[in-house]
This record gives structure tokens, sequence and C-alpha cells, in this order.
């Protein structure tokens, strides 16, 4: 019976703290901060070796404080990899990367991400997507979502 009363003082104990009073709404919650990423770079493919180069841009209003590119290859990348610091796989085919604060209106620091694919393949689709904004919404996610098609030339390739 004693593990009933402990039970029932606990409950009464979470309910005390709310307090509603009649006639007053909730405070609504503040609205999250719009701000524009964009990313814009170049993909190389050269043998079994793809490097991409890319810039975060904040096109605001708001600043983000930090941001984390997806960078998706068509091909999976081989074992094992060294990424830069500030990146991980996902899977198999996907690398995220954090592209720090970039200022509003302005260019973040360009960010260079090496990988081996597996095999040689004669070309690969790369998506770019924002993984995670600083808790900004974009409503222009045009110019973070982008397919490139890199042909194995070690040509350039911009997106």
């Amino acid at each position: 019976m004693s593990g009933v009363r402990m039970w029932i003082w606990g409950v009464a104990g979470a309910c005390a703290g709310a307090v509603v009073l009649p006639g007053v709404a909730p405070a609504a919650p503040a609205p999250a901060p719009e701000a524009d990423l964009a990313f814009h770079g170049t993909a190389v493919l050269a043998g079994d070796r793809a490097v991409v180069k890319l810039t975060p841009r904040d096109n605001g209003p708001a600043a983000v404080t930090g941001a984390t590119v997806r960078l998706r290859w068509s091909v999976e990348s081989a074992e094992p990899q060294r990424l830069p610091a500030r990146c991980a796989r996902e899977d198999a085919r996907t690398v995220v990367c954090g592209t720090g604060a970039p200022a509003v209106h302005g260019a973040g620091a360009e960010l260079t991400v090496p990988v081996r694919l597996k095999g040689r393949p004669s070309e690969v689709t790369l998506e770019t997507d924002t993984a995670w904004g600083g808790g900004a919404v974009d409503r222009n996610r045009a110019n973070d979502r982008l397919k490139v098609l890199v042909l194995n030339t070690g040509d350039a390739y911009a997106f």
C-alpha cells in the first residue's frame, strides 16, 4: 500500500507546477528566424577520388548560428575514409559536414571534402542539401538542394 501512496504523491507533485488562469492564453512560442542558406562550389572526379569544394552563404534576413551540409554520391564510398575533422559519414554514400556560421548576406569559409569512391566510376551524381540550418527556417530550398553530374575527367563541375 505504501507504493500506491508514493505514486499518488508523485502525480500530485508533478501537477502542482501547472497553473491555469481563466481567460489567459498560454504564450505562443517565438517564431523561428528565417535565413536563406545556399551552397555553391565545384566537384571533381579523377579515378576513384572525388573532391568537393563548397562555400556556404547566408542570404538572410537572420543570422545562422551554424549549419550542416549533406553530400550524397550515387556511388558508395570506399573504406577507410579520411574526412576533414568537421565531417562524418552518414552512410555508405553520404557525408555530413559542419559549415560554421556564415555572416548574414555573406559567405562562410570554404569547405574541401575529399572522398574515395568504390571502383572507378565513369560518372557520379552529387546531391547537396542542408541537413541542419541552425534552427532557422529556409523558405528557398532551391539554392541548397542541388544535383550535379560529375564525369571522371578531372574537370571541375560547378554547382
